[in-house]
């Protein structure tokens, strides 16, 4: 059975960061890049159109879609067919409970579901670091971050890190040894 990683947590918490740790820890560790309508940055993301997600959702193939920072992000029944192909498993970004339950129940493989944490006052240290230049949406969004997941408190976690207190690879290691655990093949 096919694996992938759901990384949940608010901005500046480390996803890309722990992501590129453990696609270095192994290859077949991979970024799901999401399908982003709009502007802004593009690194990481598939861009598309409205056309584009259009025919998504007519076909039933859009698992979930978030508007955020004035754009639409998606995630996608064909991007993660295509991201788990050849036995890679993908490493998808979350930020809403609602993203990680529609992909748990509408894209049915073995998921590690691996919530990161940081303070807000560490996301706005972070954000402006990283070259946002929208730092107040972020802030929102980690305010909006911490209501879901408080109103969510029966959440299902393999994995928990504190990304102040945890470096990126002892993180990747970590998730990197559940993921193994759990794997049909181990």
């Amino acid at each position: 059975m096919s694996q992938g990683i759901l990384l949940y947590g608010p901005p500046a918490a480390g996803k890309d960061t722990i992501t590129a740790a453990l696609a270095e820890l192994d290859a077949r560790y991979v970024p799901f890049a999401r399908l982003k309508i709009g502007a802004g940055k593009t690194q990481g993301y598939r861009m598309g159109t409205p056309e584009q997600l259009a025919a998504l959702e007519a076909r039933g193939d859009v698992i979930y879609r978030n508007d955020r920072y004035g754009n639409i992000y998606v995630v996608d029944r064909p991007g993660l067919d295509q991201a788990m192909e050849g036995g890679r498993i993908p490493v998808v970004h979350l930020g809403q409970m609602v993203g990680m339950e529609r992909v748990t129940a509408l894209y049915p493989v073995l998921w590690v579901r691996v919530l990161l944490w940081c303070s807000k006052e560490t996301t706005a240290r972070r954000s402006p670091q990283r070259g946002d230049t929208d730092t107040a949406a972020r802030l929102a969004a980690w305010d909006a971050t911490q209501a879901d997941l408080a109103a969510h408190p029966r959440a299902r976690w393999e994995l928990g890190v504190d990304t102040e207190a945890t470096a990126p690879r002892e993180a990747a290691e970590r998730i990197d040894a559940i993921v193994r655990a759990s794997s049909p093949r181990s």
